[in-house]
């Protein structure tokens, strides 16, 4: 079947009212008054090596560690919709309610195996899902119907084709393109999408345990100075930084952002911040883990 590419993705219609409520929940949030500010008190400089230590045990040889170095682990759902500006209006509130209509046969038998190619060299065979599959994942509702339908019902997205294309997706090991089933919808110019990739090959992207807390959400490489490693990190109005730290591993780097309690009372609110640590050598192929929980860092080619 030809290939195509799609245009990059944006937030999934039928996730966007979602995000409006955390954005809503954490606007609330801002105001709340607590008695301190963090979560607890400075960590020493042997705490923090006692950490990192439990941090890289805990993570070698893992199953998480395995999927994020050998598996197809997404960073994005499957849900490839098209840009909100080149589709009608009524289009978003149709797909989060579900409201579609097949006018044609889709295929039930799914294509041959993909080969997904990360930048590194490494390469995955995956197997894919039928037309009819994919169709069925796109054209449920959402799961919470926070908008419904109008009383005259909504415009009903009349699918009359499918063609089997690609596009880019992020993964835990960098951006790969994969292979994507676009619906075609009469009226509508642009083309619905959903990753072809057979569930039983995708792993999950690791979840931090209950009472960890994340301290450095994202990190970029300074190209001038390729031991430095630009951190960004959330903190209290009220506590003090006292800089970052590393612990380096041959294979695995954990990163923490020492902070303080003022110790009296503040808001509860979240203020991201940028910092550099300088490791002993640069990252290069070693894996960024974060102290709060445990996890991989992401690479967001931060920017002072």
């Amino acid at each position: 079947m030809p290939m195509s590419v799609s245009p990059a993705a944006s937030p999934p219609p039928r996730f966007a009212c979602a995000a409006v409520a955390r954005v809503v929940i954490c606007a609330l949030a801002l105001i709340l008054l607590v008695s301190a500010c963090g979560l607890g008190g400075r960590m020493s400089p042997g705490e923090f090596q006692d950490r990192a230590r439990e941090v890289v045990e805990r993570w070698h040889g893992s199953k998480d560690d395995l999927a994020w170095r050998t598996g197809f682990v997404p960073l994005e759902g499957p849900d490839i919709p098209p840009p909100l500006q080149r589709i009608p209006d009524w289009a978003p509130l149709s797909v989060h309610n579900g409201a579609w209509a097949l006018d044609v046969a889709l295929s039930g038998e799914a294509p041959r195996g993909a080969q997904l190619s990360w930048p590194d060299g490494s390469t995955l065979t995956v197997p894919l899902v039928a037309a009819a599959t994919a169709y069925a994942e796109l054209s449920r509702p959402a799961d919470f119907i926070d908008e419904e339908c109008p009383p005259g019902g909504c415009t009903t997205l009349h699918v009359t084709g499918a063609e089997l294309g690609d596009a880019p997706l992020r993964t835990g090991r960098g951006t790969i393109r994969v292979p994507v089933w676009y619906f075609t919808v009469k009226g509508v110019r642009e083309r619905f999408g959903w990753m072809a990739v057979d569930p039983s090959a995708i792993a999950s992207r690791p979840v931090q345990r209950d009472g960890e807390y994340e301290e450095v959400m994202a990190y970029g490489l300074d190209p001038v100075r390729p031991r430095d490693l630009l951190l960004q990190y959330g903190h209290g109005r009220c506590e003090e930084i006292h800089g970052a730290r590393a612990y380096e591993t041959d294979d695995l780097v954990v990163v923490d952002v020492d902070l303080e309690d003022s110790g009296g009372p503040c808001t509860l609110e979240l203020i991201e911040a940028r910092t550099t640590v300088t490791l002993a050598r640069p990252l290069g192929d070693r894996l960024l883990l974060d102290s709060g929980t445990g996890l991989p860092v992401l690479n967001e080619t931060l920017r002072r």
